[in-house]
């Protein structure tokens, strides 16, 4: 099958989870035989680049702005595909929804992966959050076919529009890193840190994590992964904190991330908004201790296998941090459920073996 997967910043993945998701599904299906190609940001991917482990890769240019970025690009893209003969194209993003009009005009079957309810988001204006809210209506109406990655999100579908959706979850890789290199650059101990990852954005909650661990008193470190392009002030809030005990690395992707997973004393996730995040997928996948805050997503995500605390509440976060400080033995088993959680749910290779047979599905929808 010759697949074409678009929406994304592209691959090498240094960013975030769709970027993760496309290159785990793009060479985990070119590694199956299959011919596929990511669409990747010039700001983000040399145009150099030609191919990424077995991927080919076609790099465009967008308007570097954060209500622009992905809309301009993906617009390129499709105008780009469309002379390519592609046998099915997959698209990334609900607010890329009216562009799948485009493909399916030329006779190419399109699926959208909507991902989580993004104009939820407070980085958004009025405008944006508007056009969020439509292009969920459109990615219901013009696309062949929906992917959801939670079940949680595919009820909403469902729910709000009437649109029935197929669930893919997100994948992980199973395996531990060798190596304890980058602890040891930033002066980190294995299992006597707390791990938080993801983009610094008001929703993702950051600032709840700082301030929970500063009432703990453990004598631990609090290690904040991330970094965001559009939320200077809000990233300055975060690290306005004096608390010695709080490291922020900034973003780290590869093997240094890998290496910070597999050796947490506990991960803690705190996000309220977009579904199932990939770093809580992929904590589980190191087998790790995880205190997530109380959403219906990432209740979903854990299914019993780590502790939830209290929605958006930092006493209870606080509480939850000081427990597992101080009787490790009796959260031990939720380690090892974790990690049996994501090698039963999570894992790359069930993803893309369910991709490969959407896209075979798709691909004989059109030939009927």
């Amino acid at each position: 099958m010759r697949i074409a997967i678009l929406g994304t910043r592209g691959i090498p993945a240094n960013y975030g989870g769709f970027e993760t998701f496309a290159e785990e599904c793009a060479t985990g299906l070119a590694a199956r035989g299959h011919d596929v190609t990511v669409y990747c940001r010039s700001h983000y991917v040399s145009s150099a680049l030609k191919t990424h482990r077995g991927a080919r890769l076609v790099v465009l240019p967008t308007l570097e702005w954060k209500y622009t970025d992905t809309i301009v690009h993906t617009f390129l893209s499709v105008l780009h595909a469309v002379t390519r003969r592609y046998d099915a194209i997959l698209i990334c993003n609900a607010a890329n929804s009216i562009f799948a009009a485009i493909p399916r005009l030329f006779g190419i079957p399109v699926a959208v992966n909507v991902d989580g309810i993004e104009r939820l988001r407070r980085k958004w204006n009025r405008l944006a959050k508007a056009y969020y809210h439509l292009s969920e209506y459109l990615s219901t109406r013009i696309p062949n076919v929906i992917v959801t990655d939670a079940r949680i999100i595919r009820e909403y579908y469902l729910r709000n529009y009437g649109a029935e959706s197929v669930y893919i979850p997100y994948g992980t890789r199973i395996t531990r890193p060798e190596g304890i290199e980058t602890l040891e650059r930033l002066g980190l101990v294995p299992n006597e840190y707390f791990l938080y990852v993801s983009r610094f954005e008001p929703e993702n909650n950051a600032h709840q994590v700082v301030a929970a661990f500063e009432k703990t008193g453990i004598p631990m470190r609090l290690v904040l992964v991330g970094d965001a392009p559009y939320a200077p002030e809000y990233i300055k809030k975060i690290k306005s904190t004096r608390d010695p005990r709080i490291l922020f690395p900034g973003a780290i992707y590869g093997p240094g991330y890998w290496q910070l997973q597999a050796n947490a004393f506990c991960y803690v996730h705190a996000t309220e908004v977009g579904g199932i995040h990939p770093a809580l997928v992929e904590a589980m996948g190191q087998g790790n201790l995880i205190i997530a805050n109380g959403t219906p997503e990432n209740a979903e995500a854990l299914e019993g296998a780590g502790l939830l605390y209290r929605k958006n509440d930092v006493d209870d976060l606080a509480r939850r941090m000081r427990e597992v400080a101080e009787h490790p033995e009796a959260v031990a088993s939720l380690k090892v459920a974790a990690m049996e959680r994501a090698r039963t749910v999570y894992s790359w290779d069930s993803v893309v073996g369910a991709y490969e047979q959407l896209f075979s599905d798709m691909i004989k929808m059109r030939r009927s």
